[in-house]
């Protein structure tokens, strides 16, 4: 992902990893692994991605095509998102069995002073 001069002789330099063919490329690298971390949900995520993304180790062959084919503030950006996103679908998922009993204070609960 090193950048090209241009051919003209100007100084200005195009970034080849940020054109829409790579761009495609990471994001179907990107789509490829977090659909193995859903894919293999079910089992324990002994690896350790960036920003504290766990991941089974089933899915390293596509975290390396990931992470070789993005770039390192995407791929960071990308595990955010998915984290983020994967913590809030989780609380929609369980919003009804992490609700306990509805208690409210008695009244009377403490015997007055005279």
């Amino acid at each position: 992902m090193a950048p090209e001069t241009d051919p003209s002789g100007g100084s200005e330099e195009v970034h080849t990893d940020v054109l829409a063919e790579f761009r495609q490329a990471c994001y179907k690298a990107r789509d490829a692994f977090y659909a193995c971390v859903e894919k293999e949900s079910d089992k324990k995520p002994t690896e350790i991605a960036s920003v504290g993304l766990l991941y089974p180790a089933e899915c390293k062959a596509s975290r390396a095509e990931f992470v070789k084919l993005c770039r390192a503030s995407w791929v960071k950006h990308f595990d955010r998102k998915f984290c983020q996103n994967s913590r809030v679908q989780r609380l929609l998922d369980d919003k009804d069995s992490r609700r306990g009993p509805l208690v409210l204070p008695q009244p009377y609960t403490f015997k007055p002073t005279s």
